[in-house]
């Protein structure tokens, strides 16, 4: 079964917290200095909030899946969609270490469709501190599209 995944980035972590704890009526499952995640089944969401740097917002949407099947499934998917779908084997993001593949959709926003393989104790192998990196663990090939998608005066937003 698959699970929708939300990654919004925050200006204050803790009033983030506060906030969706109350609108979810349950406390986070995962919390961080600079990351909370919530794994709800009602709705069956994957929604996570951090607090690194990146614009406050929508970071970018995503599909979870529960096995490596489903995840070649939804590879075939977005390959038919659109050639360009960028891999990742065993990234460490957001503390966990997943398999993942990312596309944007026509407007720029970036997908990541993914299986978690395990939990990790850092948010990534490249950006340990509050702040690194552009857009949590985004490709920078995605998070640039998107940037200049939604960038004041585009054409597209």
């Amino acid at each position: 079964m698959k699970r929708l995944h939300v990654h919004v980035s925050v200006a204050d972590l803790a009033d983030s917290i506060r906030f969706y704890s109350g609108m979810f009526a349950s406390p986070p499952t995962v919390v961080k200095p600079d990351y909370a995640k919530w794994a709800l089944d009602d709705p069956r969401v994957n929604f996570a909030i951090s607090q690194r740097g990146a614009a406050v917002g929508v970071n970018h949407l995503g599909i979870q899946v529960e096995s490596a099947e489903e995840l070649g499934e939804m590879h075939g998917r977005l390959q038919a969609l659109q050639g360009e779908v960028e891999t990742e084997e065993g990234a460490a993001c957001c503390y966990a270490k997943s398999d993942k593949y990312w596309v944007n959709d026509p407007a720029g926003i970036a997908w990541e469709t993914f299986h978690t393989l395990d939990t990790i104790p850092v948010f990534g192998a490249a950006a340990t501190e509050p702040g690194a990196g552009e857009a949590c663990c985004v490709p920078a090939v995605k998070a640039k599209a998107a940037a200049a998608c939604c960038a004041p005066k585009s054409q597209c937003c």
